[in-house]
């Protein structure tokens, strides 16, 4: 059942979404060994039946909301499987946000932020109204976009809460390389000078801003702060790349690969806190198509399968998670990432 509102918003579909280039995306490793199938199987056992590690919830720190899987590109290693046409998650609404955001309030709980992810969050029609919603109540407020053109026809009611709220809004564009052709090899044609111009028009309304980015296998950290560093000052853009809350890199996911999976012994063997962990301070809610009600997923990387779906309301969310998928070795436990601002 496609959600009503998707069309009332974009019923020219065509002619917003950027169509993805032919080949294989830049970022995908054509050598990497295949996941073997006996790995994460069983929530509590590894393959080879040691105990599988677990996170526990501390603080809930961020509460991320998905407003839908509806988006103006269809790039080719996205996670979710976001496009102009997969609404297999739907649109949040308003009345649904608030529910959450009354269940904090109630139990005093000390969430300090609020992300929206998606898709693309700005194809949400409530999305405003829930940026408003959010803010007023004290929130600081993330939201990921492309800052393309769904983000760009709310340019007055975006200026309007950036002069109430200040740096309470952060919008975090995602611009995966820093070079046109490697950008526009994940997500299509003309996805480049669009980002670029919304990113500017962010940087020059004086919006708190950051950008997600990726590196090629070839470069490391480094190489690729440099490269971004040298975009940002060519463009006008005001950001910071040494500042790894300014330019957050992520590390690749790809859950067909092969990945080690993560035991309890691992946290000694790594010398990695679980604690830092994305999973012990942040929950997203979605809403999967045909259902009457949200649920609470584990993180923002596990929206779908029945082992992170973790309950209605944040206070039956608030159980321990098994790393039972490759993201949480790749992304979280290994690749040392997370979401969160």
């Amino acid at each position: 059942m496609r959600d009503s509102c998707s069309k009332h918003l974009f019923p020219r579909r065509s002619s917003i979404a950027t169509k993805p280039l032919p080949g294989p995306s830049p970022f995908e490793d054509a050598n990497a060994a295949p996941l073997p199938p006996e790995k994460f199987r069983d929530p509590r056992v590894t393959a080879k039946g040691e105990a599988r590690a677990h996170v526990a919830l501390g603080t809930l720190e961020t509460l991320w909301f998905n407003t839908g899987t509806l988006c103006n590109l269809a790039c080719k290693t996205c996670y979710i499987e976001s496009s102009p046409t997969n609404d297999a998650l739907v649109y949040l609404s308003l009345a649904e946000v608030e529910i959450y955001l009354d269940e904090i309030e109630r139990n005093g709980l000390s969430t300090r932020e609020i992300g929206f992810t998606g898709g693309e969050p700005f194809m949400n029609p409530d999305m405003i109204a829930m940026l408003e919603s959010c803010l007023s109540r004290g929130f600081e407020v993330l939201v990921l976009s492309n800052a393309m053109r769904p983000m760009r026809r709310f340019e007055e009611q975006l200026r309007d809460l950036r002069a109430r709220y200040g740096d309470k809004l952060t919008i975090r564009v995602s611009l995966d390389h820093y070079t046109q052709p490697v950008h526009e090899g994940e997500r299509g044609a003309g996805a480049w000078d669009k980002g670029i111009d919304g990113l500017k028009w962010l940087s020059g309304n004086r919006f708190s801003i950051a950008v997600a980015g990726r590196h090629l296998a070839s470069e490391d950290d480094a190489a690729a702060r440099r490269g971004f560093a040298a975009l940002f000052a060519a463009e006008g853009i005001d950001i910071d790349a040494d500042d790894p809350m300014r330019l957050v890199l992520f590390p690749e996911m790809d859950a067909t690969a092969d990945v080690p999976e993560i035991t309890t012994a691992c946290w000694g063997i790594l010398d990695v806190d679980p604690r830092a962990m994305m999973c012990a301070s942040s929950r997203m809610v979605v809403k999967h198509r045909g259902a009457d009600a949200p649920v609470v997923a584990a993180c923002t990387l596990l929206p779908y399968g029945d082992d992170f779906q973790m309950g209605a309301t944040l206070a039956e969310a608030s159980r321990d998670v098994q790393l039972n998928h490759p993201h949480c070795a790749q992304f979280c436990v290994l690749g040392g990432a997370s979401c969160s601002g």
